[in-house]
């Protein structure tokens, strides 16, 4: 986690990597954003995500997407990695995993607006693609949550990858 008084991140060049074998939300590390005075957009592509079927226990595979506009704060990306990593043996819903993330780089750095997506995989011929997002409420993100989260999927992509 990073350290309070100095938040310099810890993972990032680290001599030897621990992955985690675990859901641990505790590995996600921020840093200062210094252009917190700008709106823009940083965007997460994670195409090798993984999280098990609570039900079956069978693997689910996924390209996920973290866009969010910064506050203060920045999620360190190598942390972020670590962090998803930890999804590989847990157990939970499509649409669960992309809430969970949310949620948690929420509460992690109190972005001004984020959204996550979920392209997962076929499994019995069918793909399931969740999108959650979320505004500071009474500002100008949650009328970009709100827009976005009603035309969002208006035009979607051809499918022919998966």
């Amino acid at each position: 986690m990073t350290s309070d008084k100095t938040n310099i991140p810890t993972l990032l060049g680290a001599a030897k990597t621990d992955y985690p074998n675990a859901y641990d939300p505790n590995v996600l590390e921020t840093f200062d954003n210094k252009h917190a005075g700008n709106d823009y957009f940083v965007k997460f592509n994670c195409p090798e995500f993984t999280s098990l079927c609570p039900i079956t226990g069978q693997p689910d595979f996924a390209t996920i997407y973290i866009s969010y506009i910064p506050d203060t704060k920045m999620v360190e990306s190598k942390s972020l990695k670590l962090y998803l990593f930890g999804f590989r043996n847990h157990g939970a819903f499509h649409e669960d995993c992309v809430n969970i993330i949310m949620k948690d780089l929420i509460a992690l750095m109190q972005p001004k607006y984020i959204e996550v997506t979920g392209k997962f995989l076929p499994r019995g011929g069918i793909s399931i693609d969740p999108y959650c997002n979320y505004g500071v409420p009474d500002t100008k993100y949650e009328e970009l949550a709100d827009y976005r989260l009603r035309n969002h999927d208006l035009y979607p992509e051809k499918v022919d990858n998966r």
